[in-house]
């Protein structure tokens, strides 16, 4: 892979969970540009939590224990 994953298993759960919720609230309750942008932060958010990475947290030099990488 280009990047070295830097969320534990718990907090990818949290992220695709969180983003479906987010994206799927958007979708039937905001409209306009303020929904769409809520959409594409949800897929954004669950997209994050399947890949593994944060790109924030990269930035803020968060790297995982050697024994949650394993």
């Amino acid at each position: 892979m280009f990047y070295v994953k830097n969320l534990p298993g718990w907090e990818r759960w949290l992220r695709v969970g969180g983003g479906v919720v987010m994206a799927v609230y958007a979708l039937m309750s905001v409209a306009g540009i303020v929904g769409g942008l809520l959409v594409a932060a949800g897929i954004g958010t669950a997209l994050s939590g399947v890949l593994g990475f944060c790109p924030m947290c990269a930035l803020a030099g968060r790297r995982l224990a050697k024994r949650a990488r394993g």
